[in-house]
């Protein structure tokens, strides 16, 4: 954390401290905070520990400070005070009965378990630790360790934060807390998924998503989590694919995290990315948000998980003996889109994740043979997939590797490759230099052809735009021929009564 943040923090924590001791009351710093403070890690979060209501606590120091007050949970006495700064400070109070000791030993890890007292932090002073379970041990041996037996019994949600936070901090999980974890790993289903998602969405958010994905089937959790994938386990593929259906998903999440920079893959080299498609746009696309907590890399990164979580219930093999699954994009993407309606992903999530799934075939079904698609299908594939045409293109080139894992072919890969930037080239020629040049609206052919506002009038100027994009079209007068013979064609078809 940087000096200036650290000074500007502590001068709020101390002035919350006079607040409190003006109320009569102590608090103590608590859990993540304390440990990213001796780890040195920026944080924007700070978690308080009250001897007293934290409810009414939290409204008086929101007010003592400028802030706003929030809500979080009123049964477990669970306030927030947001502060208006550029650091974007948030307070999280919480109550305690007795001693502060027996509060840290309900936490969930020993590295969280740690505490100082409110008004004894200081910027270049150590820490007062209060520390009764060792985690300033185990910080420095970086090792992730449960407080006790109960913590999963007691708190379901820590067993994806056990392996998402060892995974942030490059910790290891001891060994009995790992069987812990196993031993209650279906205990998962029965929080609320809005919890899954949050810790699922900071976990794909990482950029070893793929092994973190790996960790949670050793310990139970994946298929816990989504059991649909059960069935891909030993499912074989055609002689094109490498491995069967369940780890080609995992190797698809892999290669994308190598496609996208954020991590080596065991297959992948330096000149396997010289002519993937890569540039400052797609950078910003993929750090685009979706909803909060989650962009379009996490959400990619989901829908290569799932992309064949329907080959096993459409696979059949032929006369020959060779496996087929016919529609397992359609049927996968009403799967996954199920899956995240369970676990509560908004709705827009849910739409991208399902287009990612249902259209991971397109692009390379766009093209016959060696032939490049035509200007008229890239214009149509853009349109059909709606803004995810980027995030599609790149679940086809994972989806590619993860077929071949160490028997890519260099030659094809390239081949590969260029036709993405192809059809990248050929959207963005369509968006920046010819669809920008509007060759009629709705008034014109409204007053040239008598038409009135209606289904009719949006479907002729679809089929207008479609036709300039592909280059049939370049100006006004082709443009009216072109619906003027639409028209002919349709006054035909309804004068023959069909």
């Amino acid at each position: 954390m940087p000096l200036s943040e650290q000074t500007d923090i502590i001068a709020i924590l101390d002035r919350a401290s006079c607040l409190l001791a003006e109320q009569g009351h102590q608090g103590y710093i608590v859990g993540g905070f304390i440990r990213d403070w001796l780890l040195d890690r920026r944080t924007n979060d700070v978690d308080i520990a009250v001897d007293g209501n934290a409810l009414d606590i939290g409204r008086e120091i929101a007010k003592g400070l400028g802030g706003k007050f929030v809500l979080l949970d009123e049964a477990n006495e669970i306030s927030r005070v947001v502060l208006v700064d550029e650091a974007g400070w948030h307070l999280d109070f919480s109550s305690f009965s007795g001693d502060i000791e027996s509060d840290l030993v309900r936490r969930d890890f020993t590295i969280d378990a740690m505490a100082v007292k409110l008004g004894q932090m200081g910027v270049g002073i150590p820490l007062k630790l209060i520390d009764p379970l060792s985690g300033k041990e185990d910080l420095e041996n970086k090792t992730l360790r449960a407080v006790n037996e109960r913590v999963f019994e007691a708190d379901a949600a820590r067993l994806l934060r056990a392996v998402r936070l060892a995974a942030e901090l490059d910790f290891t999980i001891e060994r009995e807390t790992e069987s812990l974890i196993r031993c209650y790993c279906q205990s998962i289903i029965r929080i609320p998924g809005e919890r899954i998602r949050e810790e699922l969405l900071r976990l794909l958010s990482l950029p070893g998503a793929a092994q973190c994905l790996r960790y949670l089937d050793d310990l139970g959790l994946l298929l816990a989590l989504f059991p649909e994938l059960a069935e891909a386990k030993g499912v074989d593929q055609p002689t094109t694919h490498f491995w069967d259906v369940f780890d080609h998903s995992l190797q698809t999440v892999a290669a994308i995290e190598f496609l996208t920079r954020e991590n080596d893959w065991k297959y992948g080299s330096k000149d396997m990315l010289l002519t993937v498609p890569w540039s400052d746009a797609i950078i910003q696309h993929l750090a685009a948000e979706v909803s909060k907590g989650s962009d379009h890399r996490a959400l990619l990164k989901l829908g290569g998980l799932f992309h064949d979580i329907a080959k096993p219930r459409t696979k059949f093999v032929d006369d020959v003996g060779r496996a087929h699954f016919l529609g397992h994009p359609k049927d996968g993407a009403v799967i996954a889109a199920d899956i995240l309606s369970r676990l509560r992903f908004s709705n827009k999530e849910i739409n991208l994740v399902e287009k990612l799934v249902y259209y991971h075939l397109r692009p390379v079904q766009m093209s016959s043979g060696k032939e490049f698609p035509t200007q008229r299908a890239i214009y149509r594939y853009f349109r059909d997939t709606d803004g995810i045409g980027v995030d599609i293109l790149f679940l086809a080139l994972a989806d590619y590797l993860a077929t071949c894992g160490p028997l890519v072919k260099m030659e094809e890969w390239e081949e590969y490759c260029q036709l993405m930037n192809y059809i990248l080239a050929g959207n963005e020629r369509q968006q920046t230099d010819i669809l920008p040049v509007k060759l009629v609206d709705g008034r014109d052919l409204m007053n040239i052809f008598d038409l009135t506002p209606g289904p009719l009038l949006g479907k002729l100027l679809a089929s207008v735009r479609e036709a300039q994009a592909s280059g049939e079209l370049s100006d006004k007068e082709g443009a009216l021929a072109f619906v003027e013979k639409k028209l002919s064609k349709q006054r035909c078809h309804v004068g023959s009564g069909n």
